[in-house]
């Protein structure tokens, strides 16, 4: 079991692609792993589903698989073999005509930029490297004066973080992406480009239920959709690499802050992304900068963070993991976590089920139980008992193995799959035995169990128990398990 509460996503890719390396991470301290569309096709795709769905029965434990879809892609076109140079303060125009580009123009093969490109406007390329300001748009052509030069080469990115561009947040390769990554079960749906709540309905349309979709802030408009976009999507990814183009730099720690501390508010995961220990991509240890990086989001209580290329590409991808597994137990042991963990606490909302896991908490904390144990079957119970974020261990028992895998992604939750309880005592007796066998308590222990009555009924919440660990759990076998879909 992990004595961690902060979860690790690593990122599959070239680096990490045969079941010996995907469960060398998983023992480094992977509890979940992202498939990118972006450097995928189906089949690979279905291939590595697969692969994970085999460490997860071997290891007995739950493990979420996220898809994360591409998304639009603007790019400039084609520039040359050797591309152009920008000079500071030089005019250079961009245009539609799919002429290669030269010192003068560019072509810009996406007519949705001219439609809301308007003086004053900044196009970033290439990552923000390179700054142009609009000064003139015809719909056309789109004149601008270079504020920050440099080389311009064939098919680099292109972002105007000024404007809303009227693009939908799926592309026909996202749809069918999309599909093949429900038809495979996954857990959750990493939307790209989200730019308004609009977007991530359209995803949830599509997705029926069958995975949680998570929405990357990624751009001005969704920080200032927040609210909406927080109400509509099952998650949230603080996506800093384009955050930090279209945003000004400086601005991306406190958006952060603002994110993360906006989703444990509405008891949704939050997942911290993008050049966390980038320097692992080349390097067997990472730099100091990234550790604080890292440690910061822990403290902020994230639910998971993000290794992208690190782990898909690197040169150290076992390391990478091992080494955020080991900052993230060292930052929950510091004397100073609990107090900043406790800080910002949110009240709990006006509802049965706040109003319980709030007071689980209370009770277990003051008794000083071992652990607390939910009952969920949709995850909103084991959600709810995550927003508390207990100093005590949360084990949350499903009989739903998707239930079990996307909560498997969520702060501080062990989640085991297991059948209803027949009744009141059979519900004591199983939560009892299974918090032994998991090691999270002992013969005599006290326990704090939310559960629902009447049992088994979704949403249903509504009932406290305190128990103790009765001297039969110890000798009960263990069949409470995750294993071929059982």
């Amino acid at each position: 079991m992990r004595h961690r509460n902060v979860r690790i996503l690593a990122t599959l890719g070239p680096a990490s692609d045969t079941y010996e390396q995907v469960s060398a991470l998983h023992e480094a301290g992977a509890d979940a792993f992202r498939l990118n569309m972006s450097h995928s096709d189906h089949a690979n795709l279905a291939r590595r589903v697969r692969m994970i769905r085999e460490l997860e029965a071997s290891a007995g434990r739950p493990i979420s698989i996220l898809v994360d879809l591409q998304g639009p892609k603007l790019r400039v076109g084609d520039m040359g073999e050797d591309g152009v140079e920008l000079a500071d303060g030089s005019n250079f125009v961009l245009d539609l005509r799919k002429a290669p580009g030269d010192a003068d123009r560019a072509p810009l093969p996406h007519p949705e930029i001219f439609k809301v490109a308007e003086p004053g406007h900044h196009l970033l390329l290439d990552d923000g490297k390179i700054n142009l300001r609009v000064e003139e748009n015809s719909g056309e052509e789109i004149n601008t004066t270079v504020i920050a030069g440099g080389r311009l080469t064939s098919r680099k990115g292109v972002n105007i973080p000024d404007a809303v561009l009227p693009i939908p947040a799926l592309t026909a390769k996202d749809h069918s992406d999309l599909e093949a990554a429900l038809n495979l079960d996954v857990d959750w749906i990493a939307l790209s480009f989200v730019q308004s709540a609009q977007d991530v309905a359209e995803c949830k349309k599509i997705a029926r239920g069958r995975a949680a979709v998570m929405a990357k802030i990624e751009k001005p408009s969704a920080i200032k959709d927040l609210d909406a976009i927080l109400e509509m999507a099952d998650g949230l990814m603080v996506a800093r690499g384009d955050l930090g183009v279209e945003c000004p730099v400086e601005t991306v720690p406190g958006l952060q802050k603002r994110i993360t501390r906006a989703a444990r508010k509405a008891g949704k995961p939050v997942v911290v992304a993008t050049q966390m220990l980038e320097s692992m991509i080349e390097n067997p240890v990472p730099t100091r900068a990234e550790v604080s990086d890292v440690a910061t989001a822990v403290f902020e209580g994230a639910d998971a963070v993000m290794l992208s290329a690190e782990s898909a590409a690197g040169k150290h991808p076992i390391d990478a993991v091992a080494v955020m597994n080991r900052i993230a137990e060292s930052v929950e042991t510091d004397p100073n976590y609990a107090q900043i963990i406790n800080a910002q606490r949110s009240e709990p909302e006006p509802t049965g089920p706040d109003a319980l896991s709030n007071a689980a908490r209370s009770v277990a904390e003051t008794l000083n139980a071992a652990c607390i144990i939910c009952y969920t079957t949709s995850g909103s119970t084991g959600l709810r008992a995550a927003r508390e974020r207990s100093r005590l261990p949360v084990l949350a028992l499903t009989p739903e193995p998707k239930t079990a895998r996307r909560l498997s992604l969520v702060w501080g939750l062990v989640c085991v799959l297991t059948e209803d309880a027949k009744d009141l005592d059979d519900m004591v007796e199983r939560a009892g035995r299974i918090a032994f066998q998991q090691g999270m308590a002992r013969v005599g222990d006290r326990i704090v169990i939310m559960a629902g009555v009447p049992l088994g009924t979704p949403g249903a919440t509504n009932m406290l128990r305190v128990a103790f660990v009765a001297e039969r759990s110890a000798d009960q076998p263990f069949y409470d398990h995750l294993a071929n879909g059982d």
